[in-house]
């Protein structure tokens, strides 16, 4: 969520310098809780802008297709350090996720979907979101990446009931 990183990312050292931050402890927390969830994780370099990846996305939800798009972006970026604010690279992976390639360069070009994330966005400030992910229950919030023991706590604190699926033909 920063929109002001450039179109070739930025390194992280240059993000967090002077900021007091321990590159290798956060590089292994982090390593830690995705490996407690079994998910993959690699050592990035950079950070990169996602914009154009929220726009992709958004417009993949709207197709009820985005859940495989989601995904693939999370790996392209969290696992394999790729920059998902290039359109080749968002292309590449709509085309992975079966979305059909000409709609998703529009997608981009265009900039079809730049007012409905706009509205995301003025949302998540409204509700004092200011990093992700966060979680929200019950007017409660856990920001950052957590075990699943926290997000558990956090729902049971808003007693949020599980939903039943529909497992009628």
């Amino acid at each position: 969520m920063h929109p002001e990183t450039p179109e070739d990312g930025r390194p992280l050292d240059e993000l967090f310098a002077g900021r007091g931050y321990d590159l290798e402890a956060m590089h292994a927390r982090m390593q830690g809780l995705m490996d407690a969830e079994a998910l993959p994780y690699g050592r990035r370099t950079h950070t990169y802008n996602s914009r154009l990846a929220q726009e992709l996305a958004k417009w993949a939800d709207s197709r009820c297709e985005g859940g495989r798009l989601h995904h693939l972006t999370y790996h392209a970026y969290f696992a394999e350090g790729r920059n998902i604010g290039d359109p080749g690279v968002l292309a590449d992976l709509a085309d992975a996720a079966g979305l059909p390639v000409d709609e998703a360069l529009v997608v981009l070009d265009q900039r079809t979907w730049r007012d409905a994330v706009d509205a995301d966005w003025a949302m998540s400030s409204r509700s004092g979101i200011t990093g992700v992910p966060t979680f929200v229950a019950g007017g409660r919030q856990a920001v950052g990446a957590q075990p699943e023991s926290v997000l558990r706590g956090l729902l049971d604190a808003a007693d949020a009931q599980p939903r039943l699926e529909d497992t009628s033909p």
